[in-house]
């Protein structure tokens, strides 16, 4: 077998090989995934003073899942339809709607978000989605380059210590979490897949 077709994503499971089919599968799958993305951010879990939604584990799910290109796709269709006003955010619309939003303290985690698929998205295209450890080292990265871009983004609004200490600190163990998570998921649903005989990779 060859490392081009070992290293396919899953979602590459379901798309039609070319043509407008497998465009308007990757389309749809896309537009299917910014719901799960709108559902995730709004479906919040209370852990002290802190309310945190699922949206971080959805993003990381989503790119290990379509890889890098289809999942940059999604989260840029996903902030598209946020910069057109549908309340898609976490906060939207009690906090506001559209770019008016995006520009406000999130805007650098909005940002993040891209990164963050673009690199659990990398790492599925090259076959690390099987192996949770090389997955968890991957989507660690991801998740240190989102909570960068978020942390630099509000400590010029707010200023670094205050930055530090309402943006990022009281994620990071939260967040973790929804990393190992992910990383333990997509090698279990490879396996599983191969377990019913729909794929040997």
């Amino acid at each position: 077998m060859s490392l081009a077709i070992a290293s396919r994503p899953l979602v590459s499971l379901t798309l039609p090989e070319q043509g407008a089919r497998r465009f308007a599968t990757q389309f749809f799958l896309a537009l299917g995934a910014t719901l799960l993305l709108t559902l995730s951010a709004k479906t919040k879990v209370v852990l002290g003073p802190v309310d945190l939604s699922l949206q971080t584990l959805a993003i990381l799910l989503i790119a290990a899942t379509f890889g890098m290109r289809l999942g940059i796709a999604t989260l840029l269709l996903y902030l598209a339809e946020g910069a057109m006003g549908l309340p898609v955010f976490q906060s939207t619309p009690e906090k506001g709607i559209g770019l008016a939003y995006m520009v406000g303290p999130t805007g650098g985690f909005l940002i993040g978000f891209v990164a963050m698929a673009a690199i659990a998205g990398w790492a599925a295209d090259r076959g690390w989605d099987r192996n949770p450890v090389k997955l968890a080292g991957a989507m660690l990265v991801a998740e240190a380059a989102l909570m960068a871009l978020g942390f630099a983004w509000l400590a010029g609004l707010i200023g670094a210590d205050k930055a530090w200490q309402f943006g990022v600190a009281p994620f990071i163990l939260p967040d973790l979490i929804k990393v190992a998570l992910a990383a333990c998921l997509m090698p279990a649903a490879w396996a599983l897949l191969r377990g019913l005989g729909i794929t040997r990779e």
